[in-house]
């Protein structure tokens, strides 16, 4: 399944408590975001293989290595703080992270024009 193209935030739940969570709250923002991942004024990649260990970046700037999977058309990779997955649903990117008992979600996602 092609995670590639431009995706708009359409809604949002748990963010500011994800963000406090993991110690980032200071990345707050209220811009509507366009995921490759782009927010403004501030920029973060990362570029894996799925099915091997991949050298990773964190949200705050560390480095780690994870294994990338992906099962069912759904990628999976194991933060150092919480849980990454992403996958398709019709025509809309979701991507959901899972940190102790909070669960921050981004869904969905509409394609950009």
């Amino acid at each position: 399944m092609a995670f590639t193209g431009k995706y708009i935030l359409e809604s949002q739940e748990n963010y500011e408590a994800f963000l406090e969570a993991i110690g980032l709250l200071s990345a707050k923002t209220d811009h509507k975001v366009v995921t490759e991942v782009s927010i403004p004024n501030w920029t973060w990649s990362n570029e894996f293989t799925v099915g091997k260990e991949c050298e990773l970046q964190t949200m705050k700037g560390s480095n780690f290595k994870a294994n990338v999977t992906m099962d069912g058309g759904k990628i999976t990779i194991r933060f150092p703080e919480y849980i990454f997955t992403a996958e398709m649903v019709e025509d809309k990117l979701v991507m959901v992270r899972i940190c102790i008992i909070l669960i921050f979600l981004r869904c969905p996602f509409i394609p950009r024009v």
